[in-house]
């Protein structure tokens, strides 16, 4: 059972909320979406693991069990050129629950016209496999969001 806690502070709403089809019709995996703090933050690593994908707009992380956990900072964001987004671990670092792994600030990310709210997904994962998912209320980083067996 592997236990995915939030990446950042802000309000969990459900995937089907966000505004883009790959991830609000649950094409890349089940999970939920936060929509974050407007203010300068650190996004954090959701599961103790191996960080398997960096970019500066999204990473992902597998822990112990092959699990992979998807961390989407932003929609569309893939297109600011990781401009306002510092890396602060390296790709196949092993990093634990809640240790930093990317600054950046929600409300620069809303200021060039894209969404700010942030998918965390369970990648090749069936909706039936994770339970508990946190999808309406206010969320702390490092908060439970879903277990996943």
């Amino acid at each position: 059972m592997t236990t995915v806690t939030s990446p950042l502070a802000g309000r969990a709403i459900g995937l089907a909320a966000v505004p883009d089809p790959v991830f609000s019709g649950a094409m890349v995996g089940p999970g939920t979406a936060i929509d974050p703090v407007l203010e300068p933050s650190e996004a954090v690593s959701p599961v103790d693991g191996v960080i398997v994908s960096l970019h500066p707009h999204a990473f992902v992380v597998v822990d112990s069990e092959g699990h992979g956990v998807l961390t989407h900072l932003g929609i569309d964001t893939v297109q600011l050129n990781g401009q306002g987004f510092e890396l602060l671990v390296s790709k196949g670092d092993t990093v634990q629950r809640g240790q930093a792994v990317v600054r950046w600030n929600p409300a620069d990310v809303v200021a060039a016209g894209k969404s700010p709210i942030c998918p965390v997904v369970a990648l090749e994962a069936t909706a039936d496999s994770l339970s508990g998912v946190v999808e309406d209320g206010d969320v702390k980083a490092a908060d439970e969001l879903f277990s996943w067996r």
